[in-house]
């Protein structure tokens, strides 16, 4: 993929059952399972499905809510149907976002390196909050 214009790169829903939400997903609404094999092998901590070539939607195991600590507060998002949503960057729109966030004194965490999202591997991220508490991750792929 060459075109790094500003998309929706993933949503992570939380499920009580990563594998029967998967099956939903695929027989019901006709996506396309992603790392099921591999979180069913336990390599990985969640599958996902597949929205399209370019957004896919997380199926993180409601269990692992008490573990989620990039931003302070993040595990409370447990029980809601929503953990956070990923906006995918160009590099230079990443750091622009960034630096705005932290002009304005919104608190942002630190940057992760190679996460996996709906194009594969991610080189950066980071999280923050929006006024209303709705956790959001910008992440660059270039």
């Amino acid at each position: 993929m060459t075109d790094n214009t500003a998309r929706l790169d993933h949503v992570v829903l939380w499920v009580r059952d990563p594998v029967a939400s998967a099956d939903f997903y695929e027989k019901a609404v006709g996506m396309a399972p992603v790392r099921l094999a591999e979180f069913a092998a336990g390599t990985v901590s969640f599958p996902s499905v597949r929205l399209n070539e370019e957004t896919i939607l997380d199926l993180m195991p409601l269990t692992m809510a008490a573990g989620m600590k990039m931003v302070p507060g993040a595990a409370d998002s447990s029980g809601h149907p929503v953990n956070h949503v990923c906006l995918a960057l160009p590099g230079a729109d990443f750091d622009t976002l960034r630096s705005r966030l932290e002009e304005r004194s919104v608190p942002v965490s630190d940057i992760s390196e190679d996460s996996f999202g709906a194009r594969g591997m991610a080189k950066r991220s980071f999280y923050f909050r929006d006024p209303d508490g709705n956790v959001f991750e910008a992440r660059h792929y270039d």
